[in-house]
């Protein structure tokens, strides 16, 4: 087995791959510079969230360099990125599930929830396309109005469980409107909502802010489950690299409903969720250009009499209540790409932060 297992990290990791090959080589590339070239004639693509500066110089350097791993299973891989997960959440490896991006976590949570048939709730307007198949699973949806400034109700959220609510779903840092819960108050929410149900929170954007994860809490709570994903921060929305944290009896039953736990994940995606891990100088360059381009995008939107929200992640909600042209003419007029309205009452709808250029594009467009 020790064989088997040294030879498996030689052909996944490879002497001048993972294992032996400096970082640092690689950590120097410029975040801008690693941008895909796009054509004159390529849209500009800000309504799904994601990271414009493409997977890390490491995560790219190791995928390219391990495609001759795509022959093998990848388990030992995936007990090297579990084990890193669990080091990076103050957790234990046997509190980690591997899924293909947090879409999958999402989706086994709610054939989870389902197996004991009731409702769950969640906030309106919130990430939501995870709960289509909730009336085929015999689980009803509940929905509860965000505040006026809006945030998670969680004092309504509280008072709309019943004895038939099996889960509640809160999106922090929220998608669409990028606010975030105050930390107290939703650790004292999740105490209280978990004697009852589970509570499920989505962490996918919480790598664009300052707040601690709220994953340490699996330990003592093991109605608690934290998705979060490589898809927005890493750069990584198409090779698909999410996990759950949650208490290991809760991992142990989620993966129960997955035929092979832990191995939907390919070896390539692996490799490059590994690198990325070991990327900080791409993460604080990310960090530090979404800031500068949502702080440009805030800035010239509002002097537009648009009202936005303050936003905690990669990606702004605005109001296009005042707007006079036709906002989504004009997208399709200079080729962006952006979303649709998410609340008829104000016209609420959201754009993803791209680069500085796209931005200028952006605002150059709406004005």
């Amino acid at each position: 087995m020790n064989n088997r297992r040294n030879w498996l990290k030689q052909i996944s990791l490879g002497a001048v791959g993972l294992g032996f090959y400096p970082f640092e080589t690689f950590a120097n590339t410029p975040v801008e510079d690693s941008v895909f070239e796009y054509s004159d004639q390529s849209p500009i693509l800000l309504l799904s969230n994601e990271n414009p500066y493409g997977p890390s110089p490491l995560a790219r350097t190791a995928m390219a360099k391990n495609i001759n791993s795509s022959n093998r299973y990848g388990w030992e891989l995936s007990s090297d990125l579990i084990s890193l997960l669990a080091k990076k959440n103050n957790v234990l490896d046997a509190n980690i599930l591997l899924g293909a991006g947090s879409t999958e976590i999402l989706d086994l949570v709610l054939q989870y929830t389902a197996l004991s048939k009731g409702n769950f709730i969640l906030a309106e307007t919130t990430y939501n396309y995870w709960t289509f198949p909730s009336e085929k699973l015999g689980l009803k949806k509940i929905t509860v109005p965000l505040t006026p400034d809006k945030k998670h109700d969680l004092t309504a959220m509280l008072a709309a469980i019943d004895s038939d609510t099996k889960m509640i779903y809160i999106c922090n840092p929220n998608n669409p409107t990028g606010t975030i819960c105050d930390r107290e108050k939703l650790v004292s929410f999740i105490k209280e909502a978990s004697k009852k149900a589970i509570v499920f929170v989505d962490e996918a954007y919480i790598d664009f802010t300052k707040e601690q994860s709220l994953s340490e809490l699996v330990i003592e709570n093991k109605n608690l489950i934290i998705t979060k994903t490589f898809s927005k921060m890493y750069g990584l929305a198409g090779a698909r690299v999410g996990y759950a944290v949650a208490a290991s009896g809760t991992i142990e039953q989620l993966s129960m409903l997955k035929s092979s736990p832990n191995l939907s994940v390919s070896v390539l995606s692996t490799v490059a969720a590994i690198a990325s891990l070991n990327d900080e100088k791409f993460i604080k360059e990310v960090y530090s250009l979404n800031e500068e381009a949502k702080k440009y995008t805030i800035e010239q939107l509002t002097r537009l009499n648009l009202t936005c929200i303050a936003s905690h992640s990669n990606f702004i909600y605005f109001s296009l209540e005042n707007y006079k042209k036709d906002y989504f003419k004009q997208l399709e007029e200079h080729n962006i790409m952006g979303t649709k309205i998410y609340e008829e009452n104000g016209k609420w709808t959201r754009i993803t932060i791209g680069t500085m250029k796209e931005m200028h594009q952006f605002i150059e467009a709406v004005k």
